[in-house]
């Protein structure tokens, strides 16, 4: 007896985005856009005027009451009792072990009201273990709020002029990883300067009623400015050439935040205990003698593309692992990132490192680099 696996969710611009022509693709149980058309052309419009996307698979959760600070602190690595009201910030929730569950961006709303974003793979994860974790915080309320939010992104050095036609907010005044509410295309939405592309940009969060008139109104605002609709294939080579990590690739329940060179987001001198403190403080100790492997930049030397899981190779012997690979559109060449032994993680060319990346058998010649491969000026 064969059991069915569900229908893949989709979002509330799943209408439009078959209106344009997407490819589309089951990604963590969602119905979600591949491409439009080129992604290649998707990603260099992001980088020289700006792209929409649709990241409604996103999962949203609200942490509130008087002790929602005191929870968070307890729950996640970082120190969110110290962020203000109307910032965000990038944080990691992990296992007793230190291994990382999921990396989450969490928004202070309010003094007693957070908001949690997940990545779409980990959500229930995440609202699983957030949950467990609060039993010892009676004033502090956790609720699944996916559906109560659509998330659309513009993303792109254009992306304040055309959000800023049709919005009522002080975009200007923004800061980076802040968010404020406002109105878009005369919708209520929570405005923040996020976004997983290397750009300026913005995330907006909205109500799933709303996201068809939210993303008309800015695909037309961005007529003029060669705004593109952008689906996930051009995400991924936006987010690998601006070095930021993949949950399920880089970042795993294997390794620590300290493993994967982010122990920075690890806040050990803040009070308290949290989950996971132990086992994070012999992690930092770890790394800063030596750590056993370091995440590293790859450029090829030739034309062959690495992919996740391909050996790195030094002296006839594997020395790493791929945990992301793709053609660079902005570079013109192959990309990866990846682990290797910290002998072997100093920049330099293969002619003088001898590190090369296993393709089918044969050993390619690739550049170690420092990450990212791209940051915008």
């Amino acid at each position: 007896m064969t059991t069915e696996s569900p229908a893949p969710r989709r979002t509330a611009l799943d209408a439009a985005h078959r209106a344009l022509g997407a490819t589309m693709t089951d990604f963590a149980g969602w119905d979600m856009p591949l491409r439009y058309g080129s992604e290649r052309e998707e990603h260099l419009a992001v980088r020289a005027r700006a792209g929409l996307f649709d990241l409604s698979h996103m999962g949203e959760i609200a942490v509130t009451g008087p002790q929602a600070a005191e929870l968070l602190d307890h729950a996640l690595v970082g120190r969110l009792s110290a962020v203000r009201p109307g910032r965000a910030r990038y944080t990691m929730i992990c296992r007793e072990d230190g291994g990382i569950l999921d990396d989450l961006i969490v928004y202070r709303l309010a003094d007693e009201e957070y908001m949690v974003v997940a990545n779409a793979a980990n959500a229930q994860v995440v609202l699983d273990a957030l949950t467990e974790r609060a039993a010892g915080f009676p004033g502090a309320e956790v609720r699944d709020d996916r559906d109560a939010y659509a998330l659309i992104a513009v993303q792109g050095p254009r992306s304040p002029a055309i959000l800023g036609r049709v919005t009522d907010a002080d975009l200007a005044g923004l800061k980076y990883y802040a968010g404020l509410p406002g109105t878009v295309a005369g919708a209520g939405a929570l405005i923040a300067r996020t976004g997983y592309t290397g750009e300026d940009g913005f995330e907006l969060f909205v109500r799933p009623a709303d996201a068809v008139a939210v993303w008309e109104a800015l695909t037309a605002a961005g007529q003029d400015d060669g705004l593109v609709p952008c689906g996930l294939s051009c995400r991924d080579t936006l987010r690998l050439e601006a070095g930021m990590p993949l949950y399920g690739h880089e970042l795993t329940t294997a390794l620590t935040p300290f493993d994967a060179g982010l122990g920075r987001v690890v806040k050990l001198d803040k009070p308290g205990d949290f989950v996971g403190r132990r086992a994070l403080e012999e992690a930092a100790e770890r790394a800063a003698a030596e750590p056993p492997r370091v995440l590293v930049g790859l450029v090829a030397e030739g034309r062959r593309v690495p992919r996740a899981g391909y050996a790195v190779v030094a002296g006839g012997r594997r020395i790493g692992e791929v945990t992301s690979g793709a053609p660079s559109p902005t570079l013109g060449k192959p990309i990866a990132m990846a682990y290797v032994d910290a002998a072997h993680a100093e920049p330099g060319p293969s002619a003088a490192t001898g590190v090369g990346v296993d393709i089918r058998g044969s050993h390619e010649p690739y550049e170690v680099v420092a990450l990212p491969f791209y940051k915008r000026l």
